[in-house]
């Protein structure tokens, strides 16, 4: 982590184009730094960078990092670390993204064996910044809520850079926000649709939409 008294706090909206840059070099040099998504504010780091994983997990006071979802470009990119052999599975994926819906997957055996994980939950958010980030890093990207272990996420940015201020490498945020509610969470790591946490989106929605792919 880069040392310093207080973090980079850039506003994306005035400064899109630095933060994206900036967020990519973080991502990169195994930094952590909080970013909006499409839903709520979350943790962004290398998933394959285990000393940032380390960080966060430090930061948020527990080790939960199996927990942690993961943003992804597209579809295509996806299939580099999951197993997709339905075309029923891929088609429903594309018909539903990018949206606040997390999807849990069975990883590939190289993924599986790096995150030492047999699943991992992931998203094309429907989020500016986070899709430019993700074109550029071509990896995906931690996304895991902001707060300490137990606590509620913190929603505004002002009680984001007061509570996390001199733990992180640098806080994006948009003065933009829509809502602010996480993700509807389904696993299709298995042939039946599972619902882990509901969100927007509601389960019978999604189990009509798989069944009309």
């Amino acid at each position: 982590m880069i040392h310093k008294s207080k973090p980079n706090i850039i506003n994306i909206d005035k400064d899109f184009k630095k933060a994206v840059s900036y967020a990519k070099e973080l991502f990169l040099s195994g930094g952590i730094f909080i970013y909006p998504t499409d839903t709520i504010y979350g943790f962004g780091a290398n998933p394959f960078n285990e000393d940032a994983k380390m960080k966060i997990a430090k930061v948020k006071g527990r080790d939960e990092w199996k927990r942690y979802i993961f943003l992804i470009q597209n579809v295509q990119l996806l299939q580099q670390y999951v197993e997709l052999n339905s075309e029923k599975h891929i088609d429903f994926l594309i018909s539903i993204w990018p949206n606040p819906i997390s999807v849990v997957l069975k990883l590939n055996s190289k993924t599986s064996e790096i995150l030492q994980s047999e699943t991992g939950a992931f998203r094309v958010p429907n989020n500016r910044f986070c899709l430019k980030l993700l074109s550029e890093i071509q990896m995906p990207l931690i996304s895991t809520s902001v707060n300490r272990s137990g606590n509620p996420p913190l929603l505004e940015q002002s009680l984001i850079i007061e509570e996390f201020g001199n733990e992180v490498d640098a806080i994006f945020y948009s003065d933009t926000k829509s809502y602010f509610e996480a993700s509807t969470i389904i696993d299709l790591s298995r042939d039946k649709l599972e619902l882990i946490r509901e969100g927007k989106f509601k389960m019978d929605v999604l189990q009509n939409k798989l069944e009309s792919v």
